[in-house]
């Protein structure tokens, strides 16, 4: 396990991150983490799409999703931003399902879950003991194995994944969302109609928004890197030109390419909120 403590201008966090049991790591994009801050404002995230579900073991006060009140959470694949606001100091276990590791985990059809946030306890069956021994426990570590043992439990009673979404999920992600959906029927021998239907019912959204969610996610993480032009990275992720990329940065994150890389879209929210 890593764990990082961090202190600046007055705020202090730590975070824990430990790579998952093996059985688990196709259903996961990144580490596990644990969350545990503490500031002199309410803590507030403008949430940008990406292409995982999010899942929040809360461990203190509850959350403002879009303005509604929540404890533990899950959000299902969003065509657009999200605003989370927390308290003063929070504390959680965080996790990024893959789409299709989240389809096998809640046993529902992913449509459901599109651009909305709901509540972990009435998707997860048993979840509410699961937190209550969470917060009980008093390491990371621990956490992190009471979480790995639920998840393993509940997903030896869950069918697999089918191999044909699974490899059309994977090639939509290594092509950078560029990947045509007449394409990717054509290799399955399925028509369009079918793979857009099973991507609803699988990943949440249809093929080619789940592909538009795909790019603006990379370009996003080009930009925050450090990439040196805008029109660099809208070339090399698939956009027509820079203004393609601005427009796409607008409809589906609610910000600028200058606001992102200022990193400065959250001061006048955070203002408001202290």
């Amino acid at each position: 396990m890593e764990l990082e403590r961090h202190e600046q201008d007055s705020v202090r966090w730590e975070v824990a991150r430990r790579l998952p049991a093996r059985p688990l790591r196709p259903l996961l994009g990144q580490a596990l983490e644990g969350w545990a801050l503490e500031g002199q404002c309410a803590a507030s995230f403008h949430e940008l799409p990406f292409p995982g579900i999010p899942l929040i073991l809360n461990l203190g006060s509850p959350w403002l999703v879009d303005k509604a009140g929540l404890d533990s959470f899950l959000a299902g694949l969003h065509t657009r931003p999200t605003r989370v606001t927390g308290e003063r100091a929070f504390s959680c276990l965080e996790l990024r399902l893959t789409p299709l590791g989240a389809r096998r985990l809640l046993g529902l059809p992913l449509h459901e879950l599109a651009n909305r946030t709901q509540a972990l306890e009435g998707l997860l069956p048993g979840v509410g003991t699961l937190t209550t021994r969470v917060r009980e426990a008093q390491a990371w570590d621990e956490r992190f194995d009471l979480l790995e043992a639920f998840l393993a439990k509940r997903l030896a009673d869950t069918p697999p994944t089918p191999r044909e979404l699974d490899w059309a999920w994977r090639q939509l992600v290594r092509s950078g969302g560029r990947v045509r959906v007449r394409a990717l029927a054509a290799d399955l021998g399925w028509t369009p109609r079918r793979l857009i239907d099973r991507f609803r019912d699988h990943v949440g959204l249809p093929p080619k928004a789940a592909a538009r969610v795909i790019r603006l996610d990379r370009a996003v993480s080009a930009l925050r890197s450090g990439a040196p032009r805008v029109a660099e990275v809208a070339a090399a992720c698939g956009y027509a030109d820079q203004a393609h990329l601005g427009r796409e940065l607008r409809e589906l994150g609610g910000l600028t390419p200058g606001q992102l890389v200022a990193g400065n879209f959250l001061q006048d929210e955070a203002a408001a909120t202290a």
